[in-house]
């Protein structure tokens, strides 16, 4: 495939064109009021023939100019316009605009079903690769920026409790960055600058949703107890041996590993302990 790079279009100012067409008009009716119809008639058809030529172009649009199915080049400048007579002008924005795909249903990379949806923010760069090396370039944006959202979607897990797993619920900015490379790189032979992606939703898919909503849970509370676990064993170790260093009570085996299981026992629980005092025996 020969690729086409956008060139500028030949092109006068519109309003010397029509100054043109004027006098050529002029010129007409001059000759036919003479009764000398031929020079009259071929100052007509020349006036007509320019003014094919007229074209009106917006700000942030460009006319793509063919003529006998040969691209002529681009018109980016706005306004009113002279160009080649008879040829074929399509209209390309170079707006920026948002696509809004579909919520997708595919599988994270732990095989789970997952609903996931994003905005693409792309604009047109180049209204020659638009038009002549895709068909349909907005219909292409779309069907590259889903296929490419599916593409990273699959890569990761929708959720993880480690801090050396990316996941896509707990990543999403490092995701959107990954999701606006692999879509520009899609785009790219359509002629597109890809501004921006993001995320706008993300769930697991309905049938699972509930049951794993509890294994969410499940693992977030091992996690955190984990985390507990691991620090009540620093404490505990702290306190023993800031009372052993200190010489505020002398302890044997058995009431260091009475005082461990206690203090364990009152960092970890769910619910407050309540303190028992020892006061000695009745009989003693």
């Amino acid at each position: 495939m020969n690729e086409i790079k956008e060139r500028k279009a030949w092109s006068i100012n519109g309003f010397v064109g029509i100054f043109i067409i004027l006098l050529l008009v002029a010129g007409t009716a001059y000759f036919f009021i003479q009764k000398n119809f031929v020079p009259g008639g071929i100052l007509l058809v020349l006036a007509i023939i320019i003014g094919t030529g007229i074209t009106m172009v917006q700000p942030n649009q460009s006319v793509v100019v063919i003529f006998l199915g040969k691209y002529m080049g681009t018109i980016r400048r706005e306004g009113i316009t002279l160009t080649i007579p008879f040829s074929i002008r399509r209209t390309i924005s170079l707006r920026v605009r948002n696509f809004n795909s579909k919520r997708l249903k595919v599988n994270d990379i732990n095989g789970n079903p997952i609903e996931i949806a994003a905005v693409i923010v792309f604009k047109v760069v180049d209204a020659a690769k638009a038009v002549f090396d895709v068909d349909q370039y907005e219909r292409f944006v779309e069907i590259q920026s889903e296929t490419a959202l599916r593409n990273v979607a699959t890569k990761y897990p929708y959720d993880t409790f480690t801090d050396n797993e990316m996941s896509l619920r707990g990543n999403a900015e490092e995701v959107a960055q990954e999701l606006a490379q692999e879509v520009q790189s899609r785009l790219t032979v359509a002629g597109v600058e890809v501004m921006e992606a993001r995320i706008t939703h993300l769930a697991y898919s309905t049938e699972i949703a509930q049951a794993m909503l509890q294994r969410q849970q499940a693992s977030a509370i091992i996690a955190a107890r984990k985390q507990i676990v691991d620090g009540a064993v620093g404490m505990v170790q702290d306190a023993i041996e800031r009372i052993e260093k200190e010489g505020i009570v002398e302890l044997d085996d058995e009431r260091r590993v009475a005082m461990i299981n206690n203090l364990l026992v009152s960092i970890v629980a769910d619910h407050g302990t309540q303190p028992v005092i020892n006061t000695g025996s009745l009989y003693q």
